[in-house]
């Protein structure tokens, strides 16, 4: 009986086998790019919205502040898109007859909103809170990026899951003081810009129970170098003339050249002194205090998906 298959066939059929594996895991790769691509993301597309509104104009040229615009974004789970009224309460004044501010001008008249194309838009399944990352150190420009210099906005991030759990996983990198939340050229702590941070006493798991700075705070004012740590609630002041004056306050030496100057200082009980203060040369350092001030969750902590998903 004459043989139904060819010598070949079982190298053909390895062959086939070789040949459908690569094309699954080709597929695979080029799906998993795909998802990841700004056509799906729509990572840095500009959207062809209703108004061209610069926010290099608005914030780096007029100097306009965030929560100008975006009132809720420190007390609540959204930033907020402002109303018209925000928009016309200076349009109202200059460039009333502008064409490219019409619909804003309708808008106006109509009461009807300014449809805006959303650029950063999550699933609905994910709970993000801008409340919680606002007040917990992380600035505007680490997921927004350097909107100060975006003429026309767009996402500078992808803002997937990957890309949240990557900050969760290491949120030192980009924790900074509150004070420099809204700073757009934040760069971090370094050997030649440091920081330096002391706690306020203010018992509180958020972060103000800290205080930084970047200015020396020995040099800020020479006599806060004489600051001593003990405090006497119950000294008596006694000032250049002999005068006294009862009341609270932290030993202060008099002036080193003229000896004029006051014992007593009116610094309020639990000041922060100089000697309180920690050096940080090095954004890990500072993220580091920070996440531990700030009461930061570690990824060992985040046990449970409720806590972004609700």
């Amino acid at each position: 009986m004459a043989q139904v298959f060819d010598r070949s066939s079982n190298a053909l059929a390895r062959a086939a086998l070789v040949l459908t594996g690569l094309i699954v895991v080709a597929l695979g790769v080029a799906l998993n790019q795909l998802q990841r691509s700004p056509w799906v993301t729509k990572q840095g597309q500009r959207a062809d919205q209703p108004v061209p509104f610069s926010h290099r104009h608005h914030v780096e040229g007029l100097g306009i502040q965030c929560q100008y615009c975006h009132v809720s974004v420190e007390k609540s789970a959204y930033a907020g898109i402002p109303p018209t009224k925000t928009c016309m309460n200076c349009h109202a004044e200059i460039w009333t007859n502008a064409q490219m501010l019409e619909p804003v001008r309708k808008s106006w008249a109509t009461g009807e909103s300014i449809q805006w194309i959303r650029i950063h838009d999550l699933p609905d399944y994910v709970y993000f809170n801008h409340e919680i990352h606002v007040n917990k150190g992380i600035g505007c420009a680490s997921c927004h990026g350097r909107v100060d210099e975006m003429p026309i906005m767009y996402a500078e991030n992808s803002l997937q899951m990957e890309w949240c759990l990557n900050c969760h996983r290491d949120p030192v990198k980009n924790l900074r003081p509150t004070s420099e939340i809204y700073n757009m050229a934040w760069a971090g702590a370094s050997s030649n810009k440091p920081v330096w941070c002391a706690e306020t006493g203010k018992l509180a798991p958020t972060a103000q129970a800290v205080t930084c700075t970047t200015k020396d705070p020995g040099s800020v004012n020479p006599q806060l170098a004489f600051l001593q740590a003990e405090q006497q609630p119950n000294a008596t002041a006694r000032t250049s003339d002999g005068e006294s004056n009862k009341g609270s306050g932290v030993q202060l030496s008099p002036n080193a050249l003229s000896g004029a100057g006051k014992t007593m200082t009116d610094v309020p009980p639990m000041a922060i002194l100089p000697a309180s203060y920690h050096k940080f040369t090095s954004q890990q350092a500072l993220g580091t205090y920070l996440a531990d001030k700030y009461r930061i969750r570690t990824p060992n902590e985040l046990q449970s998906c409720e806590v972004c998903h609700r």
